[in-house]
């Protein structure tokens, strides 16, 4: 059976964003085109992976002597987006596996992201063996040019930066009530 594919290419909104208090937030890839809306949770560290290879991979793209596609440098002014995710929040599946490519023909980026299984998860006695994934169920695929790709990276950066200050000492975030800091040898450290 195939896949149920959410396909967007174009969006009119593509964005990295969070539900909760700092500490115990929730993070949502979410995709609208009309009426349509799709929201994915994932982990903040998916968050950050994603954006920094959009980066990477549009950075590597303007370096290239092929390349004939105009890249902004930076997210472009009229693009940037700060408005909270839109309602309601229905998420769709939790993302697992994440695909990045570029399109040179549309000159887009291609975003594919799979749902979460535990099939995909390895011991590391399985590491070596030969092991078939199981087909996804879903796919979140979003197509978007590379000015919506530099502004969703910079959003995503201001996501990632409004949850708790880290610990100038070992890197752990910082609770309202402070941590126990490990390079501090136990000791609670209260302000950084």
């Amino acid at each position: 059976m195939a896949p149920l594919v959410h396909g967007f290419d174009p969006p009119e909104r593509f964005v990295a964003g969070t539900v909760g208090p700092p500490g115990s937030r929730t993070f949502f890839l979410q995709a609208r085109a009309g009426a349509r809306l799709v929201s994915v949770a994932l982990e903040k560290q998916q968050v950050s992976a994603l954006a920094e290879r959009i980066d990477e991979l549009l950075d590597e793209v303007m370096a290239s002597e092929l390349n004939e596609a105009m890249i902004p440098a930076v997210a472009p002014l009229g693009l940037e987006d700060a408005d909270p995710l839109e309602q309601p929040i229905e998420e769709e599946f939790r993302a697992g596996t994440m695909t990045l490519s570029w399109d040179p023909d549309d000159e887009r980026i291609v975003i594919e992201v799979f749902p979460f299984t535990e099939a995909a998860v390895l011991s590391p006695d399985q590491v070596d063996e030969e092991l078939e994934e199981p087909e996804p169920e879903e796919i979140f695929l979003v197509r978007i040019p590379a000015g919506a790709a530099r502004a969703f990276v910079k959003r995503a950066a201001q996501v990632l930066e409004a949850g708790r200050p880290s610990c100038p000492f070992c890197g752990n975030p910082i609770d309202p009530e402070g941590h126990l800091c490990v390079r501090a040898n136990g000791f609670r450290r209260r302000d950084p």
